[in-house]
């Protein structure tokens, strides 16, 4: 074939490479996390997530419209209540505080999409994703409480409820919450391949939702485990869900392609605390180029076949993109 085929042709210059590129970013693909508290004038840097903050109302709506202006279109909400208890009571309250940020972002900003973070490890004391009994977190008793939260959640506003617990029937339990208070036009995004990662330690700082003992193996899935995430997947949407989700995403690019060869429906995918804070660490030390990893993590995530993708990196990345 040589020299009749030349593939750098097509490499030559930038604007050639941009007319054949196979897959695009958009700041539309984003999803922006974002932590809130009680109180006013809230705005504390999280240590382990440079760029990220512990955000009162007040302050979450500034940042929220911030985002706006860099493209962001949805962010999903994580909450920090004042207390904790066993059960994790505050998660449901409509006076909570991702209850009262999602009535206020509708309101400053009704074409943002809203999502919630459906769990329980924020609000409980011991830190794990469910009811305790016997040492144990309980599976039923567990997710009436989410499903409790989740019609809380669309009560105050939210246009999608995001489970992230890994508690078997959780969804179809939403799912009926929903229906049965008027809410069955509500979005489901399910993290329904959620791993027992190494990646999540800057997040348990941010959402202080270390457990207070053992870890969470028991209910999230084995690392090593592929063909289990297809049976997850295929149940969450049996059950109900609209949109489902893996977790982590880079070290899970294997899956994402599998979930969306297998299925072909919105897949989302989670890019975390640990891979975001790792690569700052290593651009602050001169290691990587920070921009130039920013979008191929992310481009990475899209090509293995992610159409949202759940980031940290939303603004910075919409804003490199423009």
């Amino acid at each position: 074939m040589f020299p009749v085929a030349r593939p750098r042709r097509l490499r030559r210059t930038a604007a050639i490479r941009d007319m054949v590129r196979e897959t695009t970013l958009d700041p539309a693909d984003f999803v922006y996390p974002l932590f809130v508290r009680h109180g006013e004038g809230i705005r504390s840097e999280i240590a382990s997530m440079p760029g990220n903050f512990h955000l009162s109302v007040d302050r979450l709506l500034e940042e929220a419209a911030a985002a706006r202006e860099d493209g962001v279109r949805a962010v999903i909400l994580f909450g920090i209540p004042d207390k904790k208890d066993e059960r994790g009571s505050e998660a449901w309250d409509d006076e909570g505080a991702v209850q009262l940020a999602v009535h206020r972002l509708k309101e400053a900003f009704p074409e943002l999409i809203v999502a919630t973070d459906v769990c329980l490890c924020e609000y409980t004391s011991h830190g794990h994703c469910g009811v305790i009994a016997d040492g144990v977190v309980v599976n039923d008793e567990s997710i009436e409480l989410l499903a409790r939260t989740a019609v809380s959640h669309a009560r105050a506003g939210a246009d999608i409820v995001a489970p992230s617990d890994m508690m078997d029937g959780r969804v179809g339990a939403i799912r009926a919450g929903l229906a049965e208070a008027g809410f069955s036009e509500v979005t489901i995004l399910s993290y329904a391949a959620k791993y027992a990662s190494a990646f999540y330690g800057p997040f348990r700082e941010a959402a202080e939702s270390a457990p207070q003992f053992g870890d969470r193996r028991a209910y999230q899935m084995d690392p090593a485990n592929a063909d289990e995430a297809l049976v997850e997947v295929g149940l969450d949407l049996e059950e109900g869900a609209d949109i489902v989700m893996v977790k982590p995403a880079l070290a899970y690019l294997d899956v994402i392609r599998r979930v969306k060869e297998t299925y072909g429906v919105p897949l989302a995918a989670y890019n975390v605390s640990g891979e975001y804070s790792m690569l700052l660490a290593a651009a602050e030390r001169g290691w990587i180029e920070r921009e130039r990893a920013i979008l191929e993590v992310l481009t990475a995530i899209k090509r293995a076949g992610a159409d949202i993708i759940l980031t940290y990196h939303a603004r910075e990345a919409a804003r490199l993109l423009k």
